[in-house]
């Protein structure tokens, strides 16, 4: 039985064709995203946290509302009385009316004479306004003042001599005691006479309510630092497992750090807004018996009220320190909160 074998086929496998279409090379100079998209997630993460930040204060509206009020008394104290002192600098006068320079004319000097050296002296560097009293005048005035209207009938001839009184544009010892010497050297003036120590008296007095004020406003910026700081601090222990959480995943410091400055920012803007309204309220509620006090001596003086301006400035002023509190309370703890 003869055996059949079958012949042996060699098969050649082709080659596998080329790919058609290259690999291509990217050369993109920047594979990350570009400044829109990162502008947007920007926004979005500050939209979120300052969302956040309102969500969580609203949940507490007793609690954030009498922490706002606290900021608002402390921030309404030194204003006030910087307003008041504003109010009182313009009780009776400016200042430049306390220092007045009186030069008494010669006898001999005619009404004419002293309108036209008030008109000189009107247009003389240093000097705000300037006035003439006739001798005539001053008599009938000095007759109303002093009640001796009668006696003074007797008198052969007027013994007054007419006045320029010169209100100068700023109160300064050196300058006022220059231009007193200067108007002292004008033609058909006997006298120029000077209440200096009138003049450092007010001077001295203001100076100490400023200096009052400031020390005041240092000591109660640093009990609201205090006052958010310790809130902002609750915040952070109430949250510090979430925060904990966060910074284990790659959460960084300003992530963390942003709703807490945003609520800082929040607690003085209601504290603004509180101290703003609280100082309106009290210079108006004041405003009543002061007009009734200066009814009595004949005068018309009324307390102004907060100008918008000061009122914008104390706003920002108690944004900025809550935001300042908030940071340096963040600061403080988050090197506490970090992963171990």
């Amino acid at each position: 039985m003869s055996a059949t074998r079958s012949p042996k086929v060699s098969e050649r496998v082709a080659p596998k064709p080329a790919d058609p279409q290259p690999k291509k090379k990217k050369h993109d100079e920047d594979d990350g995203p570009d400044f829109a998209t990162l502008l947007r997630a920007w926004i979005e993460s500050h939209r979120a946290s300052l969302l956040d930040s309102l969500r969580r204060l609203g949940k507490q509206p007793i609690g954030s509302f009498f922490t706002c009020l606290v900021m608002a008394v402390a921030l309404s104290l030194p204003m006030g009385l910087s307003l008041l002192l504003n109010n009182v600098e313009r009780l009776g006068g400016s200042w430049q009316r306390a220092a007045q320079i009186s030069l008494y004319l010669n006898l001999d000097a005619s009404a004419k004479d002293g309108e036209a050296l008030r008109e000189e002296i009107k247009n003389l560097p240093g000097v705000a306004d300037a006035e003439y009293i006739s001798r005539d005048q001053a008599l009938e005035e000095f007759q109303q003042q002093s009640g001796l209207g009668e006696a003074l009938k007797e008198l052969p001839q007027n013994p007054l001599p007419g006045v320029v009184l010169v209100t100068p544009n700023e109160v300064d010892k050196p300058a006022l005691e220059a231009l007193r010497q200067k108007l002292a050297e004008m033609p058909k003036v006997q006298q120029a006479q000077l209440d200096l120590v009138w003049v450092e008296r007010l001077a001295a007095i203001l100076k100490l309510g400023d200096r009052f004020v400031f020390g005041l406003t240092v000591l109660l910026v640093s009990a609201l630092l205090l006052v958010i700081g310790n809130t902002i601090r609750l915040h952070i222990e109430n949250r510090r497992t979430e925060i904990e959480v966060i910074k284990l995943v790659g959460g960084t410091d300003s992530y963390v750090r942003r709703p807490f400055l945003y609520m800082g920012a929040l607690y003085g803007f209601g504290a603004g807004i509180l101290s703003w309204g609280l100082l309106a309220f009290g210079l108006d509620w004041l405003n009543d018996a002061v007009i009734g006090l200066a009814g009595l001596y004949g005068s018309d003086f009324a307390l102004a009220g907060v100008p918008v301006a000061d009122g914008l400035s104390l706003l920002l002023g108690a944004v900025l320190l809550g935001y300042i509190g908030a940071w340096i309370a963040v600061a403080r703890h988050l090197r506490e909160l970090a992963p171990k």
